[in-house]
């Protein structure tokens, strides 16, 4: 389907930390600075990783730095209070919480075209009574190509296109390989899964781990994800719109909510809390903790999820931070992006949701 393109159009700057429906943009990023992450001396910086995705992907100018193209939904979760057992976070009491939340495809550049193969994310923000949030940012992946911030950084850098091929450089992927066994390891365990046909029949797992803390201070080791509700389909035949991934998810909310369970996998004592390319054994326990419902779905702007930042380290009580070396990286590299994004002039988005009919 052919679309015309909107003329290109400058939002208002935004003036501190706004308030996007009801969730702040948290910025700790002067907090991690205090942590050291950030510190310079040779050592990888926001910056740095900010400065890759830049050269890779151009400056995207006004768009998230990875996972530019997307939209924003709304909705809610429902808890059963099984959650209850490992965890006091208020999520998990039996009830109903709101939710905002965005999908998107990995990479930086805000208007690639949609493929079976291109990552696809789901960040989720819950808001809780007294100011408490929860913030999750999650991708259908089986394990994450990556287990440090260098080795994010380096991966990124090997994948910029050849002007010549439109791909990456097969040397530089191999010495990338090569310099990164944890990558080549993980590579393998997220070609062997299979593709689903879109968003709505997605897995979207959040990878890095984290304690669960319960009301007699026990911590548990936890990864969680979010399981379709939804018959898991195969890819279809590639269609020539740009961003057919998007309208089909479209169209699926204009027949109604689409549902995912959350499911808590809960790790054994010998297992990695430390490095999200290992898979934690698939004989583990799993508690389900709940029904997602997603309800709307809005064209990026102000007012909704565009501007949520969704940093893994917003936590509620009873959800703590594990010794996962991605999570404090990830943290700054996303506030880098928020203030980065919030003071630059930005086109319109790819996917427009009022242009998408039946």
């Amino acid at each position: 389907m052919t679309r015309e393109r909107r003329s290109l159009s400058r939002r208002r700057v935004l003036l501190g930390m706004a308030a996007v429906g009801g969730f702040l943009a948290v910025d700790i990023g002067a907090v991690l600075y205090a942590g050291g992450w950030v510190a310079t001396g040779g050592r990888l910086t926001p910056q740095g990783i900010i400065d890759a995705f830049r050269w890779v992907n151009g400056p995207q100018l006004g768009f998230r730095k990875n996972h530019g193209k997307g939209v924003a939904v709304a909705g809610y979760f429902d808890s059963n209070g099984a959650g209850q057992e490992i965890s006091t976070a208020a999520v998990f009491r039996q009830g109903r919480t709101a939710v905002e939340g965005r999908f998107s495809l990995a990479s930086g550049n805000a208007h690639q075209a949609d493929t079976d193969a291109v990552v696809r994310g789901l960040g989720l923000a819950f808001g809780f009574p007294g100011g408490e949030q929860w913030r999750t940012a999650m991708v259908n992946l089986p394990v994450f190509p990556d287990n440090s911030p260098q080795g994010f950084r380096d991966r990124l850098i090997a994948s910029k296109a050849v002007p010549a091929t439109g791909k990456p450089d097969p040397q530089a992927t191999a010495r990338f390989l090569a310099e990164h066994p944890e990558t080549a390891r993980a590579m393998k365990i997220i070609k062997a899964a299979p593709t689903t046909k879109g968003f709505a029949d997605s897995t979207f797992r959040g990878l890095n781990a984290f304690y669960f803390v319960n009301a007699a201070g026990a911590r548990t080791p936890v990864r969680w994800s979010f399981a379709p509700l939804r018959t898991v389909s195969a890819p279809t035949s590639a269609s020539s719109d740009p961003n057919w991934l998007f309208d089909d998810l479209i169209r699926q909310f204009h027949g109604g909510p689409l549902r995912w369970r959350l499911l808590l996998t809960v790790g054994a004592e010998n297992d990695p809390v430390n490095d999200a390319t290992t898979p934690w054994p698939a004989e583990r326990r799993v508690i389900d903790a709940g029904t997602l419902t997603l309800t709307g779905i809005f064209t990026e702007a102000a007012g909704n999820a565009r501007d949520v930042n969704f940093d893994p380290l917003v936590l509620p009580s009873g959800i703590q931070p594990s010794e996962d070396p991605l999570l404090s990286p990830r943290s700054a590299v996303y506030a880098a992006s928020y203030r980065l994004r919030a003071t630059e002039p930005t086109s319109a988005p790819a996917v427009d949701v009022d242009e998408v009919r039946l």
